[in-house]
């Protein structure tokens, strides 16, 4: 396994998934945050059974940042119970493994990265 992360969350208008996917970034506890729009939600809220249309946030970042990357999202995001979904990355390839990691150390600089070379 590698030190890379996929965090899930969902969200409810475009705008805010824009906001929070670009605070994730510039804060550096992301390296990418894909924003996937129109998914349809089913799910059980106090008591009742609710649906809603959600955009999806897939958010690149490694094992150090998912503590802080959870309080960020907490404090940013606009819903009581936020979405917080951590998938270990088994394996992927070894240049894309390092961007992550570059683009989420401290002092990363914008627009610079391995892969960009």
């Amino acid at each position: 396994m590698t030190e890379a992360r996929i965090v899930l969350t969902t969200i409810d208008d475009p705008e805010r998934a824009r906001s929070l996917a670009r605070a994730l970034v510039e804060r550096g506890l992301a390296a990418c945050v894909n924003i996937v729009d129109r998914v349809h939600s089913v799910y059980r809220w106090q008591g009742a059974v609710e649906t809603a249309e959600e955009l999806l946030l897939v958010i690149k970042t490694v094992a150090s940042h998912v503590e802080p990357l959870e309080q960020a999202i907490r404090e940013l995001h606009s819903y009581a119970l936020p979405e917080f979904v951590v998938l270990p990355v088994d394996a992927a390839a070894p240049e894309y493994l390092r961007w992550i990691t570059s683009s989420t150390q401290p002092g990363t600089q914008f627009g610079t990265s391995s892969n960009e070379e």
